[in-house]
């Protein structure tokens, strides 16, 4: 249970080891409600969380959350040649959690064009 994430380079064919990612919480319901920074990592050989769960199951609260994956920086680092500014810079993917005793997977696939994600299991 709880919340994770994984990455994975299409342009590439592998997990996108080394990527910045952070996650956020939404605080409060209102119009002047901000996202609260939960954790920074770069993510592992496996394009996971080193440390496992971003939220463990006890934790996980229902609300909105963020996730933040630096796509440029990362595209940049393996050495792949894109136009400034880049077409992705960094993906912003807000969702809800509604069932605090379910898991919540959020993956995503990308390349320096696109990305495409779902809530996995």
């Amino acid at each position: 249970m709880g919340l994770s994430t994984h990455v994975l380079d299409t342009m590439n064919g592998c997990p996108a080891a080394g990527m910045q990612v952070a996650l956020y919480q939404l605080n409060g319901h209102t119009a002047s409600s901000e996202f609260i920074l939960v954790k920074k990592f770069n993510l592992n050989a496996d394009g996971r969380n080193p440390d496992g769960l971003l939220i463990d199951h006890q934790s996980l609260s229902k609300g909105r959350y963020r996730l933040e994956f630096d796509v440029a920086s990362y595209f940049a680092n393996k050495g792949v040649v894109l136009p400034e500014p880049n077409f992705l810079e960094v993906v912003h993917l807000d969702f809800g959690v509604a069932f605090e005793d379910q898991h919540y997977h959020v993956p995503l696939l990308v390349s320096p064009w696109s990305y495409s994600t779902y809530r996995g299991s």
